[in-house]
């Protein structure tokens, strides 16, 4: 799993979305339903790449994020990245393993 800080590093995470679906939870320092939703994404099991965002330490790249997929911020927000398209997300307590394991297994080809 690894942190996207910048703006160049998350359209590199989204241009790599072209060639393989990526995972990006954005999360809250602060939060409960954001602690549990960390857990719950390191916890998932894929081979697939896993990124995260800090909103309060990256408000830059969470702004891009929504601007970049016209996905409504959210935060606990877990996002699956495809093409360059958002293309299904979770957010606050439904971020559990079981569901993003079926969001996986239904929307990545």
């Amino acid at each position: 799993m690894q942190r996207i800080k910048t703006l160049d590093s998350w359209k590199e995470v989204l241009e790599q979305s072209h060639e393989m679906p990526c995972l990006v939870l954005k999360f809250s320092l602060t939060c409960i339903s954001s602690i549990s939703a960390l857990k719950e994404f390191k916890a998932l099991a894929t081979e697939l790449p896993k990124y995260v965002v800090i909103v309060q330490k990256e408000r830059d790249v969470s702004n891009a994020i929504e601007r970049d997929l016209q996905v409504k911020h959210e935060s606990p927000q877990f996002i699956i990245l495809q093409g360059g398209k958002g293309i299904w997300q979770a957010t606050h307590y439904k971020i559990k393993q079981s569901l993003l394991a079926e969001g996986l297994s239904l929307y990545v080809k």
